[in-house]
């Protein structure tokens, strides 16, 4: 049975060291067919019988070198590896003089091992490629030069220098230049990004044009890729709660088994006549078609290739528990800035009394918002810089609290704001002024603001954080992959929640929520529905993250609550993600439980023909090897996942 390496990623002398092991292990397994094949010969030709016995024992030795290492291993931890049930059944066939079945077990068993341990490395291949994606040297500027330095020497202030075709060597801040980069190592998002001085860009990124100088941010153990890498590693250690139960039973089943097949030795020989030396050499057929390689490898060959699968393409499950548990998610929660919607709001509509332009109105409610840091200033500023237009600063500026803000130029009076701003400055709202605000509330446009200047009333203007435009398909694939209700909860209000909610198709929305509001909710929703994810930013969300059968953070990338808050980090700002985890997660577990279905039949069909019929050991042991081959393969086919 195969040992599953959880530690962190090697450096290059230990991936030296693997190897040499791994050609060892090849070159005995090679060995032991060699010695096989000899001794069949030696003992046709009627060989001297110390020359036999010479190669015989060799060909166990090369063939059950690494069982054993692994038995003694295992012993020392005070448990006990199946390799042990393989050996002893060697050992047994090699006692009644069936030396040459037993070393075909050895052989197939060691060649098994191998094969496995080549598919199992490929689901490592998410951490392989993300060390290579840190270079050795990097080049950096001091006091005017530029200098070839190694990327442990690299300190937070530091100025890079990035050529076309450099990788990003750590997490940083361009402070000059410009360049177009490939993020999809670590979101997985296949478009390249243009950034430009100000941006963040993350280590392991590839700068695919454009010279520019970046600052470094993070130390290299501190930085985005670091401690992805560090989570990818750990979520591979961490099991989920089938493959815990497999590996505590599997204690007691081994133990089961040899006590079983000890008593079947010696208690049917006079119980019922039967031959001792035949019996024995059934017994030892029993003891390896017994064996539950297949049943233990079941598990992580599945969970192991889905974590890869999912790493490659920037959704990161903290552990296989995570994998498991997503896959019997009911609900979904989901916070709406940021994950349906774009998280920044934007002007939507224009709508000028009769006698002013739209021009006109844009002017005067961009340069009353001018002085503003209030996020709907900054959509509004920004709209109007993409419309050309220069705006001036007001001569005096007030921003009132939960109302708008008063602005004075040219000796004339600017009100921008909701309806109680005007009430609070003594001038009456119209009618129809207020009934087409309230329209537009309703059919959840955003926020209303109305202007006035100089007693006039000038129109309105909506601002709306948009939703994501492939929001309603993406939820209907999250239908379609299971997910029986689908809910909104958001601190903004009643009306554009509810509004926003009809557009996507969504079960349930409450507004208006605090931080310990969501938490409540996503209690609610599990007691009342079953397993509930949350879907979040990782940092407002945290209590209702953490509250969720499934805390989902979502767009992560170089969040640091994000990494360390949610169960799932999806590090790309991509509804599609979500869809895809839900899918993975299903059908890993559906892979899961063939293996488990198929491991368990085989055993149980070749247990009761060893037992009724009577198999000759290399055919059982065929069965057993084949089994075990069989469902790591199958559980690889989710490295191909899409």
């Amino acid at each position: 049975m195969i040992t599953l390496s959880t530690s962190r990623p090697e450096t290059k002398p230990e991936r030296r060291l693997q190897f040499d092991a791994t050609f060892v292990e090849q070159l005995f397994v090679l060995l032991t067919l060699v010695g096989i094949v000899v001794g069949v010969l030696l003992e046709r030709v009627e060989a001297a019988p110390g020359l036999l016995l010479t190669v015989r024992m060799a060909t166990y030795f090369v063939g059950g070198f690494f069982a054993v290492i692994a038995i003694i291993k295992a012993l020392r931890e005070r448990t006990i590896e199946v390799d042990l049930l393989m050996v002893l059944a060697a050992l047994g066939a090699a006692y009644v003089d069936a030396w040459t079945e037993g070393a075909i077990l050895l052989f197939l068993f060691s060649l098994s091992n191998v094969l496995q341990n080549y598919a199992m490395n490929r689901t490592r291949s998410a951490i392989s490629s993300l060390l290579e994606l840190r270079p050795d040297t990097v080049t950096i500027r001091r006091d005017g030069e530029l200098e070839e330095v190694p990327l442990e020497a690299i300190v937070p202030g530091d100025l890079v220098v990035l050529r076309p075709g450099d990788r990003v060597p750590l997490d940083g801040v361009i402070i000059q230049g410009t360049g177009n980069f490939d993020e999809s190592a670590i979101t997985g998002e296949s478009m390249p990004v243009q950034k430009g001085v100000g941006a963040t860009i993350l280590a392991g990124t590839l700068n695919q044009s454009g010279a520019l100088d970046m600052q470094v941010a993070k130390t290299a153990e501190e930085s985005t890729l670091a401690r992805i890498i560090g989570m990818v590693s750990d979520a591979q250690a961490r099991k989920a709660q089938t493959q815990s139960f497999l590996d505590r039973a599997e204690q007691w089943y081994a133990m089961g088994v040899i006590a079983t097949v000890a008593l079947f030795i010696l208690l049917v020989p006079p119980l019922f006549g039967v031959n001792f030396s035949d019996n024995f050499y059934r017994g030892m057929v029993l003891l390896t078609v017994a064996s539950p390689c297949a049943l233990v490898i079941s598990v992580p060959a599945a969970l192991l290739s889905a974590i890869a699968n999912a790493a490659r393409k920037g959704v990161l499950f903290k552990g296989g528990a995570h994998l498991e548990e997503l896959s019997r998610v009911k609900v979904i929660a989901f916070d709406k800035t940021g994950t349906l919607t774009y998280g920044r709001p934007e002007v939507t509509d224009i709508l000028p009394q009769p006698g002013v332009t739209a021009h006109a109105l844009l002017t005067a409610v961009a340069r009353a918002e001018a002085q503003s840091e209030h996020p709907i200033a900054r959509a509004i500023l920004a709209y109007a810089e993409a419309q050309g237009l220069e705006t001036d600063e007001p001569e005096a500026f007030e921003a009132v609290t939960g109302m708008g803000v008063r602005a004075t130029w040219e000796g004339q009076e600017t009100l921008v704001g909701a309806p109680k701003l005007f009430a609070h400055a003594g001038l009456p709202v119209p009618q129809e002024l207020l009934d087409e605000a309230d329209r537009l509330a309703l059919e959840g446009r955003g926020t209303v603001l109305l202007a006035a200047r100089g007693g006039r009333w000038l129109g309105l203007i909506t601002v709306m954080d948009r939703e994501r435009p492939d929001a309603a398909a993406q939820l209907a694939e999250l239908r379609a992959a299971g997910i029986e209700r689908i809910v909104m909860l958001t601190g903004d209000n009643e009306r554009v929640a509810e509004a926003l909610g009809r557009r996507l198709g969504i079960d349930e929305v409450h507004a208006s929520l605090m931080p310990e509001d969501k938490l409540r909710i996503v209690e609610d929703l599990g007691r009342r529905y079953g397993p509930t994810a949350m879907v979040g930013d990782g940092v407002n969300d945290a209590p209702a993250l953490a509250a969720a059968a499934s805390g989902i953070a979502m767009g992560a990338a170089g969040t640091d609550a994000a990494l360390e808050t949610a169960d799932i980090v999806l590090m790309r700002d991509d509804l599609s993600a979500i869809a895809y985890a839900v899918k993975l997660s299903k059908r890993t577990q559906r892979i899961v439980w063939q293996n488990i279905s198929f491991a368990l039949t085989v055993v149980v069909v070749l247990v009761i023909a060893t037992l009724t019929i009577g198999i000759p050991l290399p055919l059982g042991v065929v069965g057993h090897e084949g089994s075990t081959i069989i469902v790591v393969l199958n559980g690889l086919r989710l490295l191909a996942h899409r």
